[in-house]
């Protein structure tokens, strides 16, 4: 993480930028009153509208336990929205040549040459080969430990596949050893897929994930504060969730962002700062490019936060009624149906202990909560999406 001198986004006020200054200061107002109920520790809140922050405000406390305050550059377990960034990366590689979305995943890994499919009436092979296209939009049969209890993803958790000890070359093989839940193209089901794509990252590039994230796309951007840890001299910015959840008492079982973990993992390892992820949706409102840095072509990001499921049926809650899913983000593909607003075209994702981001470019709006409380991420979402949109005049 070297610091380098990089143009600050533009900043403007809510009102040059058609949002209502007293409705966008309502926001902060209901996140104060979560902080205030005792169930949120403290919160960073991003709003850009046409390219230019319009809201970068912080509440609450970093660390319940010190009681040190939320701050604007405050480092946040960001979990899933590591998925986007390494999506990037796959399709950075694209670009190059170095892949087809059509090339089976196991002519670059070949421990995924043999996997069988997991039926009632026991294995059977695959009809068809899982490609680079089924990781980046979870059709590739895969599945996470943590969402079900069936007998694919008991087996994920006697392996401990969540193990961080391993590094993506043994996480790979260990997967691969497993049976496939589903058959490849047949469902989108939320998965250890962009685990999968970290790996192959690093067997395209000849780097480790975090070596060509770091040089290919932090460095370029100017993310200066994310990574798979924090150095030692940013310690005391890490956010913290409640030691116990404030809704059961329960413990809050977090990363360790102080520990360098052998595996870095595609699918959750990142850490960030709000201000870094700001700049990451700001090169992909860009349509791929930021202060004169391009990564990507900008059919490459349209292509990407465009619906790849079609009639592809969705296993589980997680992807909401009116949304299919892209290379990397959930895509809305109706206005309505959704119990949240947002335009048609809108993409979005978030992590398990509660950050979230959505783009709009219908509106040339992107927005981006930070947050540490996992238990409550299904309630901090939508109340922020509705927030957001109530804030546009």
């Amino acid at each position: 993480m070297t610091h380098t001198n990089h143009t600050p986004l533009p900043q403007a006020q809510p009102a040059d930028v058609g949002l209502c200054p007293q409705r966008t200061q309502r926001l902060m107002d209901v996140l104060r009153r979560e902080v205030a109920s005792g169930r949120l520790p403290g919160a960073v809140a991003l709003i850009a509208r046409r390219g230019q922050v319009a809201l970068f405000d912080s509440v609450g406390v970093q660390d319940p336990a010190s009681g040190a305050p939320m701050r604007a550059d405050s480092i946040f377990r960001i979990y899933s929205m590591t998925k986007p960034v390494v999506s990037v990366a796959v399709m950075m590689m694209l670009e190059r040549g170095q892949l087809l979305l059509s090339d089976p995943v196991s002519q670059h890994l070949p421990e995924y040459a043999h996997q069988q499919v997991h039926t009632p009436n026991g294995l059977v092979p695959p009809t068809q080969p899982a490609t680079v296209q089924d990781l980046l939009r979870h059709t590739a049969g895969l599945t996470y430990e943590f969402l079900g209890n069936s007998p694919v993803q008991r087996q994920y958790g006697e392996v401990k596949i969540a193990s961080r000890d391993r590094s993506n070359a043994e996480f790979s093989q260990t997967l691969a050893a497993l049976p496939l839940q589903f058959q490849p193209a047949s469902t989108w089901a939320y998965s250890r897929a962009t685990d999968v794509l970290g790996r192959l990252v690093e067997v395209i590039s000849g780097q480790t994930l975090g070596q060509f994230l770091q040089q290919e796309i932090f460095a370029p951007l100017g993310m200066v504060d994310t990574g798979f840890a924090v150095p030692p001299a940013h310690q005391h910015r890490i956010a913290e969730p409640f030691a116990k959840d404030p809704d059961g008492g329960v413990a809050m079982k977090v990363l360790d962002p102080k520990q360098t973990p052998a595996m870095e993992g595609g699918g959750g390892g990142l850490m960030s700062t709000t201000l870094d992820y700001a700049r990451f949706l700001q090169f992909m409102r860009n349509k791929g490019e930021l202060d004169g840095v391009r990564l990507l072509g900008p059919q490459t990001v349209d292509f990407m936060t465009a619906d790849h499921l079609g009639h592809i049926p969705a296993d589980g809650t997680l992807l909401p009624p009116g949304h299919g899913f892209g290379l990397g983000f959930a895509v809305r593909t109706a206005q309505g149906i959704s119990p949240v607003p947002g335009s048609v075209g809108l993409y979005y994702w978030g992590g398990i202990a509660g950050t979230t981001f959505f783009v709009d470019p219908a509106l040339d709006l992107y927005a981006l909560l930070m947050i540490q409380a996992p238990n409550q991420r299904d309630y901090y979402r939508p109340l922020f999406r509705d927030l957001v949109y109530a804030a546009l005049l």
